[in-house]
């Protein structure tokens, strides 16, 4: 991740600026000498924050508390972006009503940490040459058994062990399951 080099006092080209002071006070577009003076002033560096901007906007603090900032910033944004995985769950056309219970509730709790599950129905000897649409109706019945709402990413195809299915996590459900219903006030009055 390469970033532009940020300009403090002197390195900074441009003849006006937009400047911000050391207390978060406007102090308008002046020029980069006032700039400077008002940061010795202050004690404090004159920092180039918006390059691009027209005019360019400075501030007035300290170099090292900016990067400070700066870097904690960045790891904030690090660690909320969560790295995706495809998870796997996989069931046999024997596999008893408790042990699908289980693996489901597995399934959720992966798509609940925002991971892909997926979920195939693994088929050997005999069970190969069964129905399709018997095997396809084990599968989705087994989805059904997901406590958590999903949508399918990819539909139950035939796959080289048996069949298969991708879920993802439906971020439009559960958003409306943790949003608060609105009450009528009026109707608390008349109780």
């Amino acid at each position: 991740m390469a970033t532009e080099k940020i300009r403090i006092n002197r390195e900074i080209r441009s003849r006006e600026l937009r400047v911000i002071g050391a207390e978060g006070e406007n102090l308008g577009v002046i020029t980069l000498d006032e700039a400077l003076k008002a940061a010795e002033v202050a004690g404090l560096d004159l920092i180039e924050i918006s390059p691009n901007a027209r005019p360019p906007v400075a501030k007035v603090m300290d170099y090292g508390k900016f990067q400070y900032e700066l870097k904690k910033r960045e790891s904030a944004a690090r660690s909320k972006a969560k790295v995706s995985e495809t998870k796997e769950v996989q069931i046999k056309v024997g596999t008893g009503e408790n042990d699908m219970r289980l693996k489901a509730k597995k399934a959720a709790e992966w798509l609940e940490e925002g991971h892909r599950v997926r979920i195939e129905l693994f088929l050997k000897g005999r069970y190969k040459g069964m129905d399709e649409a018997f095997l396809k109706n084990r599968l989705e019945k087994f989805m059904l058994l997901i406590p958590y709402a999903y949508k399918i990413a990819e539909p139950i195809t035939r796959a080289p062990k048996g069949f298969a299915g991708i879920l993802e996590r439906d971020t439009k459900a559960t958003t409306a399951k943790s949003a608060p219903k609105e009450t009528n006030p009026e109707q608390h009055e008349n109780k």
